[in-house]
């Protein structure tokens, strides 16, 4: 008997010459937006289970900011210039051997290893196999460069921390961001009630996405019109009006509390505990394996992304300046080379 391999089959392609040299978007200092600066940096070399990606789009996340902010990654950048993106969609280029999973000329996302190997924002990335998959076939790449950190924290968050189950009750915080949005459907896609809280434009979008009750939290407190939850995903923290804290109010008896941005509550553990309700911490795992499940679950229409605007490579700094005002829909995306 003979097996065949579930595998998409892929024509072996003879490698593209690559240049020495690449556009890129980097910083040699952490300051404000304005330290981001266009440069012709090396072209990265990819080491044992590598591959070098032509980058086609790079997403912008909250930690690309702290991180040139001085904040986020920035404790592990050794010296600069820095070249941030941990999102990445774009064409396979060069593999560590010929049978790779992802040959030559293949359409890949996922996500690169900011510091420790140069970023997204540049025209080619060095990425870890166990960190790609396969780009969604429905999806462009601007569409899917928005996918691989928001989408791989959702799922680390709904999926594997919460355990999204029926009947089941999700309160999630900035439903209409990056994260949030995602949180929204793959904790309604397991059969959990899922409430939101977001403001303006994003309200009826929130309905739409799966949450069977939306808060603005600009004209309510949610603590007075949300009847007791099991979890609550903080993506706020802290920061703006004690959303952390409030949170506390909603959550039953040995519930659980995952408070996503670093550094937003610093004693949310003991907080928690003195309430009789568990707490966790969250990063994001760049895991292969998850990114082809939501790949399945974005080409099924089960799951969608937005983006929310599209800068040029060489406008990063506009695109930061934009994350940095709050109220994104979705996500944002740079544009960096041709399909």
């Amino acid at each position: 008997m003979r097996f065949r391999s579930t595998r998409p089959e892929t024509a072996l392609l003879p490698a593209p010459a690559v240049p020495d040299s690449m556009r890129a978007v980097v910083f040699d200092d952490p300051g404000s937006t304005e330290v981001l600066r266009t440069a012709e940096v090396p072209v990265p070399t990819p080491v044992l289970s590598e591959v070098l990606v032509r980058v086609v789009a790079a997403g912008v996340n909250p930690i690309d900011a702290k991180t040139r902010a001085g904040r986020g990654l920035s404790a592990a950048i050794e010296q600069g210039p820095c070249v941030l993106g941990l999102d990445v969609s774009g064409v396979v280029v060069r593999t560590p051997f010929d049978a790779h999973p992802f040959p030559v000329g293949t359409e890949v996302y996922g996500m690169a290893a900011v510091p420790r190997t140069p970023g997204a924002y540049a025209e080619y990335a060095v990425v870890p196999t166990l960190s790609l998959a396969r780009k969604p076939s429905s999806l462009s790449h601007v569409e899917a460069a928005g996918v691989p950190v928001a989408a791989l924290t959702a799922w680390g968050v709904i999926v594997e921390t919460a355990l999204a189950h029926q009947g089941q009750r999700i309160l999630v915080h900035a439903g209409g961001g990056g994260v949030g949005h995602f949180a929204v459907q793959f904790a309604t896609y397991f059969g959990a009630h899922v409430i939101a809280t977001g403001s303006g434009r994003t309200l009826d979008w929130l309905s739409e996405l799966g949450a069977a009750q939306v808060v603005d939290y600009t004209s309510e407190r949610f603590e007075d019109v949300v009847e007791p939850v099991d979890v609550v995903v903080d993506l706020v923290g802290n920061v703006a009006d004690d959303t952390g804290t409030r949170s506390l109010d909603v959550i039953k008896p040995g519930g659980l509390l995952i408070e996503v941005p670093t550094g937003a509550w610093p004693g949310f553990r003991e907080a928690a505990a003195a309430r009789g309700i568990r707490s966790t911490d969250y990063k994001t795992i760049p895991d292969g394996g998850a990114l082809a499940t939501i790949a399945r679950l974005l080409d099924s229409g089960a799951v969608r992304v937005y983006v929310d605007r599209v800068f040029d490579l060489a406008d990063a700094a506009a695109a930061h300046a934009e994350l940095e005002r709050g109220h994104t829909r979705g996500k944002i995306v740079l544009h960096v080379g041709d399909d």
